[in-house]
């Protein structure tokens, strides 16, 4: 059944981890285009721990987060396609819950790229309501960015599919990862584990990357990586010289050595940034235009590209690695995230 425009979700209250039982007001449901999602399962982002702390700058408190978000519709308006979106349908919603969809980018389905995007959480919405998010029993949004679950994914394996998955998959697709080409893929954690597996089920030759060898056996065996890359391995890297065409950098640790990282990639390769780490990004130039590199940034994907992902990883049989924790032990799993001891995912459950 439908909630009553009064939800309870886990919700930041300061600066920090130690989010509690918060019970706040619905945003408006929109009569026509909204959906209302009873939750059942949502993924923690590392964007979640960047937002509650204040790393990525100060935020409204209190605020729920959560964007990597799986549920049954319970409502919907009057013009939402009661085919598709019927009620009880498995949905899911990732970073973004809204956009002007009339401006270029929107009308070229690049819903991501919207002048006026809306974010699932800790956004300015309609009536200046700052949108919330989905560690919570109910999620309200355009139908336009609620992507149908496939009925071979379970939901929390689709989970982290909804954020760390299309953060992963819209660039290898866009920059031509596939058969004949060469991708690393720095970080093996939430992003990392899904971007190999994208990377080896398009068809590449793949390269796992990490600062140790300690999930070298995981990496080939579990995620189907071709090779593995020691950076701390000075004889591996010089071996790697120019090696990439396209290198996707999931990892944001405060002493990256990007020069090094830049000659990883072949003469008119890519590297592909979709961390974002809290501080700025500092490099030498000739690190990049000695070989014609190309540094590129990528951010999430639209609602077609994720539907697009979904059915791709049943084809393929990509799955998310993931630690199932009760929603009530929402404050307990973000400490767990912040000390690196998810393997790879963590997903809460109502």
């Amino acid at each position: 059944m439908a909630s009553n425009n009064v939800y309870h979700g886990q919700a930041a209250f300061e600066p920090g981890l130690n989010v509690k039982p918060h019970t706040y007001d619905a945003k408006t449901f929109d009569e026509e285009y909204d959906v209302e999602i009873k939750v059942t399962h949502c993924g923690i982002c590392g964007s979640d721990l960047h937002t509650i702390t204040g790393g990525w700058g100060p935020i409204k408190y209190p605020m729920v987060v959560g964007h990597e978000i799986i549920g049954h519709i319970v409502r919907i308006g009057s013009k939402v396609d009661a085919t598709k979106y019927a009620i009880g349908t498995r949905v899911g919603v990732g970073a973004q819950c809204g956009s002007c969809l009339h401006c270029k980018q929107c009308d070229q389905h690049l819903e991501q790229l919207c002048d006026t995007p809306i974010y699932t959480y800790n956004s300015p919405s309609t009536g200046g309501y700052i949108t919330q998010g989905g560690y919570a029993d109910y999620y309200r949004c355009h139908v336009k960015f609620a992507v149908p679950i496939p009925e071979a994914l379970e939901s929390d394996i689709a989970a982290p599919m909804m954020c760390a998955g299309i953060t992963t998959y819209s660039p290898l697709k866009t920059h031509g990862a596939g058969p004949g080409k060469k991708v690393g893929v720095i970080g093996i954690g939430g992003l990392g584990h899904l971007g190999i597996q994208w990377a080896v089920a398009l068809g590449a030759e793949v390269t796992a990357i990490s600062s140790s060898n300690r999930k070298e056996k995981l990496c080939k065996e579990q995620l189907g990586a071709h090779h593995f890359l020691d950076t701390s391995n000075a004889d591996a890297i010089k071996a790697a010289y120019k090696h990439f065409d396209i290198v996707l950098c999931t990892a944001n640790g405060s002493d990256m050595n990007w020069g090094k990282l830049f000659s990883l990639v072949a003469p008119n390769g890519k590297f592909v940034l979709v961390a974002a780490p809290e501080k700025p990004v500092s490099f030498h130039a000739f690190s990049v235009i000695s070989s014609q590199m190309s540094f590129v940034g990528s951010t999430i994907g639209s609602p077609s590209q994720i539907e697009e992902m979904l059915a791709f990883a049943v084809e393929k049989k990509v799955r998310s690695i993931v630690e199932v924790m009760p929603m009530e032990e929402a404050a307990s799993a973000l400490q767990k995230m912040d000390k690196g001891e998810a393997r790879f995912r963590i997903v809460l459950k109502n």
